[in-house]
């Protein structure tokens, strides 16, 4: 069974195309009061490194460019 069969997803996303932590934006990471999320230096784009999320939303909020999405599950809205 291949790793790719068993799909993940996490509560907060970010659109690549529309991230500019590679300018030195870093508005999502240090609004979020559980520090799940960082900048991957690589690509310079955020993600979110591990699942603990609040749904607090400042991380979707503080984006300046609307790249941060946070999908808030079913029975929490």
């Amino acid at each position: 069974m291949h790793l790719a069969s068993f799909a993940t997803s996490v509560p907060v996303t970010v659109d690549a195309e529309k991230c500019i932590a590679d300018k030195g934006c870093t508005a999502c990471v240090d609004s979020c009061p559980l520090d799940v999320l960082a900048i991957d230096l690589t690509q310079g784009v955020a993600y979110m490194r591990y699942n603990e999320c609040w749904y607090c939303l400042p991380c979707e909020a503080d984006c300046p460019t609307g790249a941060v999405a946070v999908s808030i599950p079913y029975l929490l809205r």
